[in-house]
């Protein structure tokens, strides 16, 4: 199991949390998401890795920005 997490710029909300977790469990092979609003962190795991720009694109899709892996 793989595991990336990383901070998003944008998310005001709950629903701005459920839409970067829909958007993430479109990619394939992805098993859980968590979003932390209060931290602006979303934590993905996957059961093969993931490419990074692959998490981000998806995210950046739908309107909010990736800064960055921590």
């Amino acid at each position: 199991m793989a595991e990336k997490v990383f901070k998003v710029e944008g998310m005001t909300c709950q629903h701005c949390a459920e839409t970067v977790k829909r958007a993430i469990f479109s990619l394939e092979g992805v098993s859980h998401v968590e979003v932390s609003l209060e931290e602006g962190k979303v934590r993905v795991q996957s059961e093969e890795d993931i490419p990074f720009h692959m998490l981000k694109s998806a995210v950046e899709e739908w309107g909010y920005r990736v800064v960055g892996e921590v």
